[in-house]
């Protein structure tokens, strides 16, 4: 993700409110001189709530602990706001046959406790992040490289401490050698759970989470729970994205509504995304600092397919539902046309992304109750979506379950969880009543981010559970290809497979809707739609 970034599941309109204790004047370090709304003086301040897992690359697939891992650390590569690659901590990722790469790593490199970042920092960190014993939420990332399977079996204690894929050749250069060959690989580098970890790390991964150390272009300085954490820029940082900042405060709030209202009196920076509530105002409060940009994420209904309502649903009853939902007019009233309704599982801003021809995503009443009777109908006529309250979902989540009641008769009721750590426990625990709503944003610019991620058997962040060895076997295809523009080509075949299954419903793309206050400026958004908080400058 941009700036860094890599978000992966996304709050949804985001999070939080400051406790109270946490909002108001900056909490902690000396608030001389320091603006309104900051936190102390040069730091900058932003809605972000309260990360699901300690602060590790590989344990983080969500937005909120995303943010603060990538001003924690920095990975090989990024990409800037068209998606395109640019190096970072990499001199170079080179490969002749999209099987072996060799990174070349810039010199003079430190983590923040002052040791140098060398090619045994990533091959230790990466080991350690693949090893079943260890139980990182993204080792899945790991499985491309040869040797996987001896560190992360599916059953049993690994046969190795180390992927034999991986090989020091000196201090700044390393070779990767993956199992099969992933013409996309360099892409996926981009993810920062391949940031490299200190020796530190080692010695006590569970104390570290809560108190990181990174090579990134901002240190840790301390971790209120659940309700602010402070960073402060790294003045040794050699990466092309040094903050022009002193440091960033990631405040939590319960409600987008309260972060808002503390943005408008100068309490709060930047909030990332505003809440139903306010965006019909949020120009007007906001004038130049009101943000909003399409970025690479997608909204979507996930069934869940443990339950008994979809363990064996025909997919003609998920056509249906989807068929059962106003998307234009519900993205035009309930979120004041701040998204754009999805015609496909991918958004526009990744490689592959197509135009899918059909009108399964097309609101048709008539067909929606058709579709639904052939394939058998709704178990019980009723299901529950899945949502978390901090995020400004229940005003959508209640339009759709009203638009699918309407036109076809099939209850649907909102499942509120009180805030994004909750609702992300009960989807990892398989503890999902019907439908859960995804939001998905982009860990790097290819449709295959969007595909293989959510939707392989053994993906990770596939909480649905769907599971389909046809679609499996397809992407396995599409990985041995000979370039990316053919990996690209054979992952809009997975697509199309896709809509005949439908693992989820696509709504729509998200828009960043956003801003900030008179005390910060220069204020952009990367691709990802994450805030390029580096480059926020204070007044």
């Amino acid at each position: 993700m941009r700036g860094a970034k890599s978000a992966k599941w996304v709050a949804g309109a985001i999070v939080v409110a400051l406790a109270a204790t946490a909002c108001g004047s900056g909490d902690g370090g000396d608030d001389k001189g320091q603006k309104k709304g900051s936190g102390p003086a040069g730091y900058v301040s932003i809605d972000v709530g309260e990360p699901q897992k300690p602060l590790m690359p590989a344990d983080t697939n969500e937005a909120n602990g995303s943010y603060v891992i990538q001003s924690l650390f920095t990975q090989l590569l990024d990409f800037d706001a068209k998606g395109e690659i640019v190096y970072t901590n990499a001199e170079s990722v080179d490969t002749e046959d999209s099987k072996t790469w060799t990174v070349k790593l810039k010199k003079g490199w430190k983590f923040h406790n002052g040791e140098d970042v060398t090619a045994k920092s990533y091959v230790d960190a990466w080991n350690w992040y693949a090893n079943i014993k260890n139980n990182q939420q993204n080792s899945f990332w790991f499985s491309d490289i040869k040797g996987y399977a001896d560190v992360h079996p599916e059953k049993g204690d690994p046969k190795s401490d180390a992927m034999s894929g991986l090989k020091v050749v000196d201090e700044s250069t390393f070779t990767i050698e993956l199992a099969e060959r992933v013409p996309y690989f360099n892409y996926k580098l981009g993810y920062s759970t391949f940031a490299p970890m200190p020796k530190v790390f080692f010695d006590d991964p569970k104390a570290f989470g809560q108190k990181p150390v990174g090579n990134g272009p901002y240190e840790f300085e301390k971790w209120d729970h659940k309700k602010l954490i402070q960073v402060k820029a790294f003045e040794g940082y050699q990466g092309p994205n040094k903050a022009k900042n002193k440091g960033l405060q990631f405040k939590n709030y319960s409600t987008l509504e309260a972060a808002y209202k503390e943005v408008v009196s100068g309490n709060l920076d930047i909030i990332r995304q505003v809440g139903p509530t306010d965006l019909p105002k949020y120009k007007q409060d906001l004038g130049s600092g009101a943000i909003e940009q399409p970025y690479a994420a997608i909204q979507t209904l996930t069934p869940a397919f443990y339950t008994k309502t979809f363990k064996d649903i025909d997919p003609k009853v998920l056509q249906g539902l989807s068929m059962a939902i106003d998307r234009e007019t519900i993205t035009k009233t309930v979120l004041n046309n701040t998204r754009t309704p999805a015609t496909s599982f991918t958004p526009p801003q990744v490689k592959g992304n197509q135009a899918l021809d059909t009108d399964v995503f097309t609101y048709n009443p008539t067909k929606a109750k058709k579709l639904i009777k052939d394939g058998g109908g709704v178990p019980g006529n009723k299901f529950t979506i899945q949502y978390n309250s901090d995020g400004g979902h229940k005003e959508w989540v209640t339009a759709v379950c009203e638009s699918i009641r309407k036109a076809t008769g099939v209850d649907c009721v909102g499942d509120a969880k009180p805030d994004f750590a909750t609702d992300l426990e009960a989807r990892d625990n398989d503890e999902v009543k019907g439908m859960y709503r995804g939001g998905w944003v982009a860990d790097y610019p290819v449709n295959v981010n969007f595909i293989k991620e959510l939707y392989h058997s053994s993906a990770e962040s596939n909480n649905g559970r769907f599971s389909n060895k046809e679609i499996d076997a397809l992407m396995a295809k599409g990985d041995k290809a000979e370039s990316l523009e053919e990996a690209v080509a054979a992952y809009q075949d997975v697509e199309k497979l896709l809509l005949e299954e439908m693992p989820s419903i696509p709504l729509w793309y998200y828009r960043i809707n956003g801003g900030h206050g008179e005390a910060v400026g220069n204020v952009t958004v990367d691709f990802h739609g994450d805030i390029e908080l580096t480059e926020v400058t204070v007044k």
